[in-house]
C-alpha cells in the first residue's frame, strides 16, 4: 500500500521540491509514498491572509491562528491521520519513532512558523507532538523534510535496495560500523586487511564489534535500549584489540 503524506505549510514549494528529488523523488515514482501539500494560507478570508496575530497575555513575536489550519484539515476529509505538529516540546523524534510511522498507511506533519501554534490548533486537530531536537529553528518545514526521508526509506522499496536500511546506523540502535572503499591505501591509511580477507563470517563479525564499540565510546546511552547478546559479548572479545586503519612511515 502506498503511504500518503500531508504535509501543512506556509512554504509548499520548499515541501514540494525536497519531496521530489533524491530518495523521496524516486520513491514516489515506484508509488512507495505519495505528497499532499496544503497551503493553510489559502483558508485565510480576510484581505491580508493573516495566519498569525499578537499573543494574548503580550510577549514577544507573533503566534499562528486557530482558523486557517483547522479549517484547512476539516475542509480536507482524505487527509492522513494522524496529525503531527513539528513542535519543540513534542516527542522525541528517533529511528524508533520512524519505523513507528513507517508502519502506518499515512499521516499529515504540520510545520509551524513565528512564536508556534495557538493551544487550541492542538487540542481540537493534532494527534501528536514530535520534536527533531533542543534546537530552534525559524519554523517546522526542515523538521518534516528530515522525518519524511527517514519514514519513507524504512518503507518496502523506499531506497530500491531494502538492505541498506538495515545495516545504518540506530537500525539496531547501534552507530554504524566504519566503511571504507578504494584505494586500498591513501595517505599513509589503509584499508583494515580483514576487510580485504574474503572471509565474510569474520567481516560480519568485525563489523559488529566496531559497531559495539564504537557506540559505547560515543553513544554509551545508546547501548541501554540495545538487545546485548551473549554472542555479541564473545564478539567484543574476539576483537578486544579494535582494528584501526594502520598509517605507514
Amino acid at each position: 500500500m502506498t503511504l500518503r503524506v500531508d504535509v501543512l505549510t506556509l512554504f509548499p514549494e520548499v515541501v514540494t521540491h525536497y519531496g521530489a528529488t533524491s530518495i523521496l523523488g524516486r520513491a514516489a515514482e515506484r508509488g512507495v509514498w505519495e505528497l499532499h501539500v496544503h497551503d493553510f494560507r489559502e483558508a485565510t478570508t480576510d484581505v491580508h491572509r493573516s495566519v498569525d496575530d499578537t499573543p494574548y497575555g503580550g510577549g514577544a513575536g507573533m503566534v499562528l491562528r486557530p482558523e486557517p489550519i483547522i479549517s484547512t484539515i476539516e475542509s480536507n476529509p482524505a487527509m492522513a491521520r494522524p496529525v503531527i505538529a513539528m513542535t519543540p516540546s513534542g516527542r522525541p523524534f528517533t529511528q524508533a519513532v520512524a519505523r513507528e510511522l513507517s508502519a502506518l498507511d499515512g499521516f499529515t506533519l504540520l510545520c509551524g512558523r513565528y512564536e508556534g501554534f495557538d493551544q487550541r490548533i492542538l487540542d481540537t486537530v493534532v494527534d501528536d507532538e514530535i520534536s527533531l531536537g533542543d534546537f530552534v529553528l525559524a519554523g517546522g518545514e526542515l523538521a518534516a523534510l528530515c522525518i519524511l526521508e527517514a519514514v519513507v526509506r524504512l518503507r518496502p522499496g523506499g531506497l530500491g535496495n531494502d538492505e541498506s536500511s538495515v545495516e545504518e546506523s540506530f537500525a539496531e540502535g547501534l552507530l554504524e560500523y566504519p566503511q571504507y572503499t578504494k584505494p586500498a591505501s591513501f595517505r599513509g591509511r589503509d584499508v583494515p586487511e580483514i576487510l580485504r580477507s574474503g572471509d565474510h563470517a569474520r567481516i560480519a563479525r568485525w563489523r559488529r564489534a566496531q559497531a559495539l564499540t564504537k557506540t559505547l565510546a560515543r553513544r554509551p546511552d545508546l547501548l541501554t535500549e540495545a538487545d546485548l547478546t551473549a554472542k555479541d559479548r564473545k564478539i567484543l572479545a574476539e576483537f578486544a584489540v579494535v582494528d584501526e586503519p594502520s598509517e605507514n612511515g
